[in-house]
């Protein structure tokens, strides 16, 4: 696996993960990040999360809808946080492995590409 720009990773499509491989090395992962604007690391360096402001909670509400869209077609689902009706975070990693994959970081920069209102 090598680091890849967002403009690679959205070119790529997330591939079905049923566990029996080890997670990405932290690294790569830290290095992969550095590609990936406003995401960072979180649970003990197993997850990565990124977090927006929006102005109404119908706007984050139209975000994690365009988001869910982005994620049915990867089959690769984040956790989504709306907080105090304006704060979005989403969080991504790979349940079957316990840590991150490229899917990772490939859903991350699709989700990138989604305006944020």
């Amino acid at each position: 696996m090598e680091i890849q720009n967002a403009a690679e990773l959205t070119t790529k499509k997330c591939v079905p993960c049923e566990g029996g491989v080890d997670p990405c090395p932290l690294p790569f992962v830290t290095e992969q990040l550095e590609k990936l604007p406003g995401w960072y690391l979180t649970h003990e360096n197993q997850r990565i999360r990124k977090d927006w402001e929006v102005k109404t909670f119908v706007q984050g509400l139209d975000f994690f809808n365009r988001v869910g869209v982005v994620a049915e077609a990867e089959a690769h689902h984040p956790d989504l946080h709306l907080v105090g009706y304006k704060n979005v975070s989403i969080e991504i990693w790979t349940h079957a492995i316990g840590g991150l994959s490229e899917n990772d970081f490939i859903l991350a920069a699709k989700i990138d590409e989604l305006s944020v209102e």
